[in-house]
């Protein structure tokens, strides 16, 4: 009762928010996110704009700057019930302006890119999609925030100061994140998952860090934190995380998956879960402790997660998870190219 009324007002404020400081727009800008093949369809995902937002950074730019332009990425203008469509396959805007083209599949491997067209717009856009190879040995489904980048997911506080005063350029990703995960894509067989509590308008800033810092790019599965007639905002960090690991499963039924992920936000208690769901399926998880490291609850969880009989890595940073993982799964990492160190 109490989340309907919130919800209730809280739709209310925004639609009057929206009222005031959204005007009408002539626009039709596609913001492109990753999509992702498989053997059913082709997946190609993006949210329509009335403007996009500029990542690009100055020289020197102040944390000032760098929160006006952050908080710039939440204030957008959506589209909402304008089709989109990539060759005959159509599909409409939702009213927070996203859309979901789903084509046929085809033998991709690897990035393609895929030209969408929006009505009221004259020019095809590019949006990237990513199709696993046929040799891929595994799936790697990764979170974002205290995994790759450095954040402070675990304090709320040092969270949106991390998150609205850096830029795309000051962001930091762990040196370990980035060497582990080119290790496991074994230069691009074994496709890499992101799934994060990030709103999806973090998508292309995102993009931008992984590309500055050298993280393996892949498709990334955000949450919109928006509000509509049948949605609110209180979508739990652990509910979306293990919906988009049973989505990514079920889209490759035929791969085992290495979940990378943090105790800040008690992501061993999300993968344990996925473990009962998936069984074998799930081959290892390893877990970065940033922070002040784990405490009580955080060591049950692991407790739990050891319980399973997976390789279950935690420590504060994945130095020593490539030497355990080969040792735990040698039928995951038997060829050639998986004998190379880490370094």
């Amino acid at each position: 009762m109490i989340k309907r009324v919130l919800h209730k007002i809280a739709l209310i404020a925004e639609r009057g928010f929206d009222r005031v400081f959204h005007r009408p727009t002539s626009g039709r800008e596609i913001d492109p996110y990753i999509g992702y093949a498989t053997q059913q369809h082709v997946i190609v995902r993006g949210r329509v704009l009335g403007s996009l937002r500029s990542y690009d950074v100055a020289d020197g730019q102040s944390r000032w700057g760098n929160f006006r332009r952050m908080l710039d990425l939440f204030f957008t203008n959506e589209v909402a019930d304008v089709t989109v469509c990539s060759d005959a396959t159509k599909a409409q805007t939702d009213e927070e302006g996203y859309f979901t083209l789903v084509l046929p599949a085809d033998e991709r491997e690897g990035w393609s890119t895929e030209y969408v067209h929006v009505e009221g717009r004259a020019e095809a856009v590019p949006c990237p999609v990513f199709a696993p190879r046929a040799d891929a040995r595994f799936i790697v489904i990764s979170d974002i925030d205290d995994t790759m980048i450095e954040t402070g997911a675990y304090s709320l506080l040092r969270n949106l100061f991390t998150t609205f005063t850096g830029n795309t350029k000051t962001r930091h990703a762990y040196t370990d994140a980035i060497s582990l995960t080119t290790w496991l894509s074994a230069g691009g067989r074994n496709p890499v998952f992101y799934v994060s509590s990030s709103p999806w308008n973090m998508h292309g800033f995102l993009q931008r860090v992984f590309a500055n810092t050298g993280l393996i790019a892949g498709p990334m599965f955000l949450r919109d934190l928006g509000l509509s007639d049948t949605q609110f905002i209180t979508e739990g960090h652990g509910d979306h995380k293990g919906a988009s690991i049973d989505h990514i499963l079920n889209a490759y039924p035929d791969l085992p998956a290495i979940l990378l992920g943090d105790t800040g936000q008690h992501d061993a208690k999300i993968y344990h879960a996925a473990i009962e769901r998936h069984g074998d399926r799930i081959a290892a998880v390893g877990l970065r402790a940033p922070g002040p490291g784990m405490d009580a609850v955080d060591l049950t969880d692991l407790d739990q997660l050891l319980a399973t009989k997976r390789l279950a890595f935690a420590a504060p940073s994945f130095d020593g998870f490539q030497e355990r993982l080969i040792k735990a799964r040698p039928d995951l990492f038997a060829t050639p190219d998986s004998t190379a160190t880490v370094r």
